[in-house]
């Protein structure tokens, strides 16, 4: 049985020379594959008050938090060099800017330590411990 795959190829080298961003994570999906104004049409009017952060998208209200990296992680923002011309060819992206936090939105309820994003925060560490040696 033949497997066909793709390999994703990511130009670190690109990332030297890249500025910072400021990431939000929305809740909702975006049906489009391609460049978009983001600075034109989301430009929010962050509140905040006890250490909760509000903004009103679309007249739906948010409610967000500064989420910070693990140690000695960085994200990236990529952005694809070449766009393949079948699903069978190899991708190559580049890094376009880098962050260290960025703000999660929840629909009208604050982020909890229960939400997948946050508990995704906590990996690198748990993946840490689980391959750490066991002592007797």
């Amino acid at each position: 049985m033949a497997m066909n795959s793709c390999v994703t190829v990511v130009q670190l080298g690109s990332g030297t020379q890249v500025h910072q961003s400021e990431v939000h994570l929305l809740p909702c999906d975006i049906e489009h594959d391609g460049a978009a104004q983001v600075a034109e049409f989301f430009t929010p009017t962050v509140k905040e008050r006890k250490h909760e952060k509000t903004v009103s998208f679309r007249g739906r209200g948010l409610k967000g938090q500064e989420v910070t990296h693990p140690q000695g992680y960085t994200g990236l923002v990529l952005k694809e060099v070449q766009k393949p011309s079948s699903d069978q060819e190899d991708r190559v992206v580049k890094v376009s800017s880098v962050f260290h936090n960025f703000t999660y939105w929840n629909l009208e309820t604050p982020p909890t330590s229960d939400d997948r994003v946050m508990m995704s925060m906590a990996w690198p560490k748990l993946a840490e411990m689980m391959r750490a040696p066991v002592e007797d």
